[in-house]
C-alpha cells in the first residue's frame, strides 16, 4: 500500500467514523429533550469546537487564509463575537458578520 492509498484510506475511515456518529446522534436527538443534559453538552461540545478552529485560524492560519493580514484576521473576529452577542447567540449570523467584515477588511488594508 503506497502513501496515497494509505491517505484515501484513513480519509475515507473518518468519514465513515463522522457519518455514523451524525446519524446516532440526529437518533438520539429526536427522542430527548432540548433540555436534556447530553443534548447541552453536545452543543458546548460543538461551541468549543468551533472556537478553537477560529481561534486556530485567527493566531496560526494555513493556505489562503495566511495571506490576510494579522488586523483584518482580528477585526473579522470582533465582528462575529459582537454579532453573536447581538442575536444573542446565533452561530450563522456571527459568522456571516465575521467573514463580512474580514472581507471588507482585506479590501482595505
Amino acid at each position: 500500500m503506497d502513501v496515497d492509498d494509505a491517505a484515501t484510506a484513513a480519509l475515507l475511515l473518518a468519514a465513515a467514523g463522522m457519518v455514523a456518529l451524525r446519524g446516532g446522534g440526529m437518533l438520539l436527538a429526536g427522542t430527548l429533550r432540548p433540555d436534556h443534559p447530553f443534548i447541552r453538552w453536545a452543543a458546548s461540545v460543538s461551541h468549543a469546537v468551533l472556537a478553537a478552529f477560529v481561534t486556530l485560524a485567527v493566531i496560526a492560519p494555513a493556505g489562503a487564509l495566511a495571506s490576510l493580514p494579522w488586523p483584518a484576521r482580528l477585526l473579522g473576529l470582533l465582528a462575529g463575537m459582537a454579532a453573536y452577542a447581538a442575536s444573542g447567540g446565533r452561530m450563522l449570523p456571527s459568522l456571516g458578520a465575521g467573514l463580512a467584515v474580514l472581507l471588507a477588511a482585506r479590501a482595505l488594508l
